[in-house]
């Protein structure tokens, strides 16, 4: 068991002082059986209004934030302690009958994962379906962890990971095409071809540990961080990080999980003015271990 600790500031300066919409904040991570919050904060300035708390439909925890007034700038400072628990399921111990691809869900849980089955990008030409098949091995049944770790694995050999400054995510086609995106654009693109597979995906945001920031082979560090996971009967939803090449949640701390990216913006608002009031954004994430 390791104790993380994460360090998350978010800062934005206008030219002029302009008034703010309401802001969603998802930074508080989900207490489960491989992660436990031990203790979150969240300083704002300037000091809002009122801070309200509430759970979305996807049971992240979300926190609404309404300003006093104008201002020229808005900080968010979040500190988060948890203790973590690597889980590295190499072996998939899922239900005999998902051993071998493919396999059918279970009647009573396809209700629930319907929506997480279907695909929600276009792809007219089936390029992303096509790409997905080729790891399912040449029309023989396979096995099922294989095929996920295969898929998982060659996103992060065979892409190259380059930063953005536009905001938003990629379309699966133009990632396939570009071979090239950050993690949340190879988050989608497994996502979306798990799903054209008829696996059930979703979309995960949350922080990564990189234990040397200097040199390291880790991705995706220094901001927030987005892999995916997949639901696997009697395995559960099981992360895979196409980034890092990483299965299972080692060095990842979720925070959210959506159907779709537009879903899990770590921080959303708005302001009262022009685009030309618009100064700078910065963000830093610092992702430590306790001793």
């Amino acid at each position: 068991m390791t104790v993380f600790s994460v360090r998350h500031v978010t800062q934005y300066t206008y030219k002029r002082p302009v008034a703010f919409g309401q802001h969603r904040v998802l930074f508080r991570p989900r207490d489960s059986f491989d992660q436990r919050l031990l203790d979150a904060t969240m300083v704002i300035v300037p000091k809002p209004a009122q801070v309200r708390w509430i759970h979305d439909f996807f049971g992240n925890c979300i926190a609404l934030v309404d300003m006093a007034g104008p201002s020229d700038h808005l900080r968010f400072e979040t500190n988060i302690r948890l203790e973590h628990t690597p889980e590295v399921p190499i072996h998939f111990e899922m239900d005999s009958e998902a051993l071998t691809y493919p396999f059918s869900y279970d009647e009573e849980e396809l209700p629930d994962l319907r929506c997480s089955i279907a695909r929600y990008y276009e792809d007219p030409e089936g390029l992303v379906a096509h790409w997905a098949q080729q790891f399912t091995g040449a029309g023989a049944s396979g096995k099922t962890g294989h095929i996920l770790m295969t898929l998982c694995f060659s996103i992060r050999q065979s892409f190259v990971y380059a930063r953005r400054v536009e905001r938003g995510t990629q379309t699966p086609v133009q990632t396939l095409q570009r071979r090239q995106g950050t993690c949340r654009d190879f988050a989608l693109l497994m996502m979306e071809a798990a799903r054209s597979l008829g696996f059930a995906a979703r979309f995960v945001t949350g922080y990564i540990y990189v234990p040397d920031r200097d040199g390291s082979q880790t991705l995706g560090g220094g901001s927030t961080h987005a892999w995916c996971q997949v639901y696997l009967p009697g395995a559960g939803w099981v992360e895979f990080d196409p980034t890092n090449g990483i299965v299972g949640n080692r060095d990842l701390i979720r925070v959210g999980v959506a159907r779709d990216p537009r879903q899990a913006i770590p921080l959303w608002g708005s302001y009262d003015g022009e685009a030309a009031d618009f100064d700078d954004m910065v963000v830093q994430v610092n992702v430590t271990t306790e001793p």
